[in-house]
């Protein structure tokens, strides 16, 4: 019993040993790729949006990889799912109120972006700076589809044409921003992220040109749609009147709060470690008690 309690305040005593030596070397072998993962707020800016709202939360999550490829510089793939909407109802201005228009999308996002930190790392990722600020821009690609709701069911603005003309859900952007970055440990960072995007598009909200009179349209569902006053007991718009500001494409802003984890160099690859060690056991596991080998 003696031995036992011995052996047991032994292996309790080396323990941490083990587990400082193992993170010792964990950190020496080489990490330049980094999972991010983020979840956050969106903001839509666009014509059914009041001027000045720059933090309007709608949930968005987010997940990519990143690559150093120097001391200062690295490039950052992401995959964003994030939600937008606006209403009328909801604005400032009370013609805004009397034009009754509203909207909600679900939106997919890929972009490519280098960053630049003010501070560079150190010789090994572990020796990074503790805090960051850093800048980001690059390219990418939005679908998004606009919807509205109307006597109980859901409808594809892009499908009906409430503007008589056929546009693309799928836009080109430019992202941009500023973030912050901690270290929590030597793997793991967090960063807080705010990223302006601009579009090629005036159509996020379906919204920008003009109305058109009822008898242009076939369809009963996208002339009612294309003009919501009716439902406030309002006289439709005159053919021709101001229904957007085509001038001026869509924006949107996406504020996120990020996890960083610096991956295993084996992480795309399987170590030589293990498989060594593998063969090791197996060729010892082939001798016979007295030395010689089994067969």
């Amino acid at each position: 019993m003696k031995r036992i309690l011995f052996a047991g305040l032994m292996a309790l005593t080396l323990l941490p040993e083990v587990a400082s030596s193992q993170s010792f070397y964990a950190m020496r072998r080489p990490r330049s790729l980094i999972f991010v993962g983020g979840v956050g707020t969106s903001t839509y800016l666009g014509e059914l949006a009041n001027p000045g709202d720059y933090l309007d939360a709608k949930p968005t999550m987010s997940v990519g990889l990143q690559y150093y490829l120097n001391r200062r510089i690295s490039v950052r793939a992401d995959f964003t799912w994030f939600q937008l909407s606006g209403d009328d109802a909801k604005a400032d201005e009370g013609s805004r109120k009397k034009r009754n228009l509203n909207f909600y999308s679900n939106n997919f996002e890929m972009t490519a972006v280098g960053i630049i930190n003010l501070y560079p790392h150190g010789r090994t990722f572990y020796q990074r700076p503790a805090f960051n600020v850093y800048g980001f821009a690059g390219i990418g690609l939005l679908y998004f589809n606009p919807k509205t709701e109307y006597q109980g069911t859901t409808y594809s603005l892009s499908d009906l044409k409430t503007e008589l003309v056929s546009y693309s859900t799928v836009t080109p952007v430019i992202p941009m921003g500023l973030g912050l970055r901690f270290r929590l440990g030597p793997f793991m960072n967090l960063s807080f992220e705010g990223g302006y995007r601009k579009t090629f598009t005036d159509y996020l909200d379906d919204v920008s040109t003009v109305h058109n009179a009822a008898s242009k349209f076939s369809d009963p569902i996208a002339a009612a749609l294309s003009d919501r006053r009716p439902e406030l007991g309002i006289a439709p718009a005159a053919d021709g009147t101001q229904r957007g500001n085509p001038s001026a494409d869509d924006a949107y802003i996406l504020y996120t709060v990020k996890i960083e984890y610096y991956l295993p160099g084996n992480f795309l690859h399987s170590s030589s470690g293990p498989k060594s060690i593998k063969k090791n056991r197996k060729a010892f596991y082939r001798y016979n008690k007295r030395g010689g080998l089994r067969k």
